[in-house]
């Protein structure tokens, strides 16, 4: 059973139809990649998801059952268009934001402790919003995004405003979430995020579904039979009609090569006729990235 789904969901916006039978399927446990173009309708099923506008069509569904109005208690949700007091101190917009959550003043202030001396950010108690920086804001966001441990978790571009160093303790975060067993939906168009990230994902475009479905298993669908090798030596003199060289280079004594395979040899025949007449130290397949495929599906159906 999927903790989260929705069912053809229509959203219409006057003339404009932002969403257009939309389904998605969200295993419990996993971080699930929602992407997609600017203006394809993912901050609309967003929206939807935590009940802040309604679906014209169509239905979502947490747990098996239809959403409710509680559910939005045990969703985790950080927006792309961050929404902070600029005139409150740190500490006192934390606890607020906790306490519209559900948790009591106490639990506010003792969870509100815990993450920000995991945060190393306790001198920033305090503080008020408007003296911190960007990316000093997005970590008090986070915090009220998470302090009232949800089990699903809305997150809409979470990386921007943070530094690599910042934005690799945010991934660290989300694994370990993951590891509790808690659900994340990840907005993002950070695509390398999405490969380290991300089990499975769902792409938006022009108001649909255009791909969806496991991470690892869409690279390989895409795969264009590119394979990285090393070999012995300081040259590589050979022709084939399996494969194509695609770049040559040398480095240390070995020649590394990029080489695609046509369609009618196997990975095996091919190793093989390269062994043949070079000592290979190294092959590998090269795979498509997250940006590549994105770059190619969208570019379709733009024509």
């Amino acid at each position: 059973m999927f903790y989260l789904e929705t069912q053809d969901i229509v959203k219409r916006y006057g003339d404009h139809t932002a969403l257009n039978g939309v389904s998605i399927q969200v295993p419990r446990g996993c971080v699930y990649g929602l992407l997609g173009p600017n203006g394809a309708g993912k901050s609309s099923l967003i929206r939807i998801i935590n009940r802040i506008t309604a679906p014209d069509e169509g239905k979502v569904f947490i747990n098996g059952r239809e959403s409710v109005a509680d559910d939005i208690f045990n969703i985790g949700y950080l927006p792309e268009e961050r929404g902070l007091y600029k005139k409150m101190k740190v500490g006192e917009h934390i606890i607020f934001l906790a306490r519209l959550r559900g948790l009591s003043q106490i639990d506010a202030k003792k969870k509100m402790y815990h993450w920000m001396k995991k945060f190393d950010i306790l001198s920033w108690e305090h503080k008020k919003v408007e003296e911190l920086s960007k990316g000093m804001q997005q970590k008090i966001q986070f915090i009220a995004t998470v302090i009232h441990e949800p089990d699903l978790y809305i997150l809409d571009e979470p990386f921007s405003g943070f530094d690599p160093v910042n934005a690799e303790l945010l991934k660290n975060e989300l694994l370990e979430l993951k590891a509790q067993g808690k659900t994340i939906i990840l907005s993002t168009h950070n695509m390398e995020s999405v490969e380290e990230l991300c089990d499975e994902i769902s792409l938006i475009n022009k108001s649909h579904v255009v791909l969806h479905g496991n991470v690892k298993e869409i690279r390989a669908r895409y795969r264009k039979h590119i394979f990285k090798l090393q070999v012995a030596g300081e040259s590589f003199d050979m022709e084939s009609p399996h494969f194509s060289i695609l770049s040559q280079s040398t480095a240390l004594g070995n020649t590394e090569l990029r080489i695609q395979r046509n369609d009618e040899a196997s990975n095996s025949e091919l190793l093989q006729e390269v062994t043949a007449k070079y000592e290979v130290l190294t092959f590998e397949e090269e795979l498509p990235s997250m940006n590549d495929i994105f770059i190619q599906i969208v570019s379709k159906k733009e024509q």
